[in-house]
């Protein structure tokens, strides 16, 4: 038979490690949660600078007075391609 007092040390290391398990587990959590965060956002940060790249690129090619917006009131297709044949030259 086994003691009362190995009974007791048994259940103590299972119920030790049981609660270890859940306290690492815990912390795991909050890790992967917090980069998962910091991921994300730097994400959006990455895609709000491609879109302020793509704005600049857009209106540094507005800069010579033609408009390529088609929905521009002032917009003037000859010029738009004038200036596209002078671009492949």
């Amino acid at each position: 038979m086994v003691s009362s007092t190995v009974n007791v040390v048994r259940y103590t290391a299972l119920l030790s490690g049981v609660f270890y398990g859940v306290l690492h587990r815990r912390t795991l959590q909050k890790q992967h949660d917090e980069d998962k965060a910091r991921h994300a956002i730097h994400e959006r940060e990455h895609l709000i600078h491609q879109a302020k790249e793509a704005w600049k690129r857009k209106q540094e090619g507005s800069k010579d007075g033609i408009i390529t917006d088609p929905e521009d009131p002032k917009f003037d297709l000859e010029k738009l391609l004038a200036k596209w044949e002078s671009d492949l030259k």
